[in-house]
């Protein structure tokens, strides 16, 4: 009799430690984060989350994960509260990953997004880059013979595991693009896709003001008609950048580099997009105003006069100057 009694003494004991290291909650108070290797078992992981302070006891959550089942996913996770072990397990399970946040404004071009990605630790720049240039299969579909994914990554905020790879992220960006275009009618085999986002990212580097975007993309469009090039600065830019040469300005050597991107010596449209466009300026591009306005520069209040004559531009350019502009 005693020995029973013993022996129910001990499975309330060890119901009561169980209990406590399911229920009570336990961990950090202060940021904490547990960067959990794919490939590892659970015991492993078990041993990793109480060597953080996380759990009280790896042989408590064992048990766990024995009455629950599931699988416990790797990852880098966040812990900043001390919390029921239960919650623990069960956001190992959902995967709720820590995630970094990325902002990619309107009119950043790859080298841009290369430099976010890395100042937000999600990788280096260099690989992103080489990334962007291999994975054109992902954009295909609009430009058959792209040499990158650009003008394809949609200016947006995004948050990535800092275990997601390039091409991954790659996917989500170049999604984004895929149902915000679907939904303003920009689908391939409606329009020439290609054309409208090369279109597209001139007049979003051009201007700021979304109510002067489709003028500037009209601008475009009539001096593609008359055969005139487009010289528009920001792809001498693009091309300096794609070239390693980019000193920060616009020098007379600039203008004068042989590139299908420098259209102030190539007619038509560049190649591809020299950025990622935003909405506003996909839509432009898709609907340019009818105009006779064949030349446009920015005034002193930062917006722009538009001119059908080149006299009547100049003398914007020169009001422009007199204003204290470049």
């Amino acid at each position: 009799m005693r020995f029973f009694k013993f022996l129910l003494l001990l499975v309330v004991i060890a119901g009561a430690v169980v209990g406590y290291w399911m229920v009570v909650p336990a961990g950090p108070s202060t940021e904490t984060f547990v960067d959990i290797p794919s490939g590892t078992g659970s015991e492993a992981i078990a041993a990793q989350l109480e060597q953080a302070g996380v759990i009280r006891s790896q042989y408590g959550f064992d048990l766990l994960r024995l009455v629950k089942g599931g699988r416990l996913r790797a990852g880098e996770y966040r812990f900043d509260h001390p919390a029921p072990m239960t919650e623990v397990y069960a956001r190992l399970v959902k995967g709720d990953f820590f995630t970094r946040t990325i902002v990619i404004p309107e009119g950043f071009n790859l080298f841009d997004v290369a430099a976010a990605m890395e100042a937000a630790k999600l990788g280096t720049a260099a690989d992103f880059l080489a990334a962007a240039r291999k994975h054109t299969e992902l954009v295909a579909a609009w430009s058959p013979g792209a040499t990158s994914v650009e003008g394809y990554l949609f200016p947006d905020t995004y948050k990535f595991s800092p275990h997601a790879t390039e091409e991954q992220m790659l996917r989500v960006m170049v999604k984004r693009f895929t149902d915000r275009a679907a939904k303003i009618g920009l689908v391939a085999g409606r329009v020439d896709v290609g054309k409208t986002v090369t279109m597209a990212s001139l007049v979003e580097k051009e201007v700021s003001v979304d109510s002067e975007r489709p003028m500037v993309a009209g601008v475009f469009v009539n001096r593609l008609k008359l055969g005139m090039p487009l010289q528009t600065d920001p792809a001498v830019v693009y091309a300096a950048l794609l070239n390693g040469r980019w000193r920060g300005t616009i020098y007379r050597s600039d203008l004068d580099f042989d590139s299908p991107y420098n259209t102030y010596k190539t007619k038509g449209l560049p190649p591809g997009p020299i950025c990622n466009p935003g909405v506003a300026a996909l839509k432009a591009a898709m609907n340019p105003t009818e105009t006779d306005n064949l030349y446009f520069v920015a005034d002193a209040n930062g917006h722009t006069k538009f001119s059908p004559t080149l006299e009547g531009h100049q003398a914007n350019v020169k009001s422009y100057r007199a204003a204290g502009g470049r």
